[in-house]
């Protein structure tokens, strides 16, 4: 059963965490809280009904990379350029500063010996993983969704960016570079022609076979996703990147009423198909094991929670004239939700080159699975809807964006 039907258990969580989702407990707990947690209970370590490999580790990239694509297509830099981009930028360089201080202290320990590891692991933020948390409350619209959009970006890109040029093992960091610098140029020139050059018989063509049997538009996404994660990993770099300029490129060309039913189906396809193999996936690749039966690794867990909180939490402080002070907590809380797939990929690298030991490795994982489990529960209890979100648009208004 394990082997055969990996899909069905999969989906019967995906559809079953909705639903617990809308039990009434008196707590808001997000669906994709539910969704890991169903993961792990039909995991190896679980019921062990799904195990981590084949089509199920095949699927989890690719859910991994929709979760990107989507934060990338709800980019909207007329909303996030100025302050809310500039207080990301300020807050992620603060974030910075502050796990490298964490780094030093660890390298003192013998479970580490590559700070710039470990700084990169402290810094991410998931907002791939909270996106759909903040489009079912309402709040991505909202100014604190704009200035939290414009975290997250950054929280997410940058050490993707940073993690392709100082660790990647395969061309130089002079060759990446450059392979950067060629890279964003494909995504500003596949940018601009989709926002500027819609040849009327093109647009003919798709809108008529938005609703045929051949789903030519969703199709064409789908080819516009696979060539940019298939460039990524042919220069070097996390495939995710590609995923999420992919998602930045298809956003920027279906603006305005007439794409909506294009965004739609995306939508549909994305949230409905790819993204539960990522949640549920993450529960289901979590090794439970590897933290429990070490009592040192276990201590760790807590105390990198903790760390990730301050590092990524810290910065709010920019934040003071920009944010109500009930909101404060909540935006730290968000924005401490270490991106998972991420602290995966640099721990990896990490134990594979013996920067890092397994121990301190396993313990980063589970704190960033903990991050994605505890914090968004807890920014929703401390963020109650919708009269908290009608008192930051108040504000934001006063703020002037």
């Amino acid at each position: 059963m394990t082997d055969l039907h990996p899909v069905f258990w999969i989906m019967a969580a995906a559809v079953a965490a909705p639903l617990l989702a809308e039990i009434p407990i008196g707590l808001r707990v997000p669906v994709v809280v539910i969704e890991v947690l169903l993961g792990i209970a039909i995991g190896p370590h679980g019921l062990g009904l799904v195990r981590f490999e084949g089509f199920m580790a095949s699927m989890y990239a690719f859910g991994m990379a929709a979760t990107l694509f989507m934060a990338g297509m709800e980019l909207d830099f007329k909303h996030i350029r100025g302050t809310p981009l500039w207080l990301a930028l300020s807050g992620w360089g603060l974030s910075l500063l502050l796990a490298a201080g964490a780094a030093v202290l660890l390298y003192a320990t013998p479970l580490a010996n590559a700070p710039l590891t470990l700084t990169l692991a402290l810094c991410t933020t998931a907002l791939g993983a909270l996106l759909p948390v903040l489009r079912d409350s309402g709040q991505l619209d909202s100014p604190f969704g704009r200035l939290f959009l414009a975290a997250g970006t950054v929280g997410e890109v940058a050490p993707i960016v940073a993690m392709s040029l100082l660790l990647s093992q395969h061309y130089s960091s002079w060759q990446e570079f450059g392979f950067l610098l060629l890279f964003l140029a494909l995504v500003l020139a596949s940018a601009a022609a989709g926002m500027g050059l819609r040849p009327a018989p093109v647009v003919r063509l798709l809108k008529r076979t938005l609703h045929a049997s051949t789903q030519l538009p969703v199709r064409l996404v789908l080819l516009i996703t696979t060539f940019y994660f298939v460039l990524t990993e042919e220069f070097g770099f996390e495939n995710i990147l590609g995923a999420f300029a992919a998602g930045m490129v298809v956003g920027l060309a279906t603006r305005g009423h007439e794409a909506r039913a294009v965004r739609h189906k995306i939508d549909a396809l994305f949230f409905g198909w790819f993204i539960p193999f990522f949640f549920v996936g993450t529960g289901v690749k979590f090794h439970l094991h590897a933290i429990t039966h070490d009592l040192t690794t276990a201590l760790l867990v807590p105390l990198i929670l903790a760390v990730l909180l301050a590092v990524r939490g810290l910065p709010v402080l920019l934040y003071r004239r920009h944010l109500a002070p009930p909101d404060r907590l909540p935006f730290a809380l968000y924005s401490s939700v270490a991106s998972l797939s991420l602290v995966v990929v640099i721990t990896d690298i990490g134990v594979h080159t013996h920067s890092i030991g397994a121990p301190l490795a396993a313990a980063m994982v589970g704190a960033a699975l903990l991050s994605v489990l505890v914090f968004p529960t807890l920014a929703a209890v401390l963020r109650p809807l919708p009269a908290q979100a009608a008192h930051t648009r108040l504000r934001g208004e006063d703020e002037g964006y």
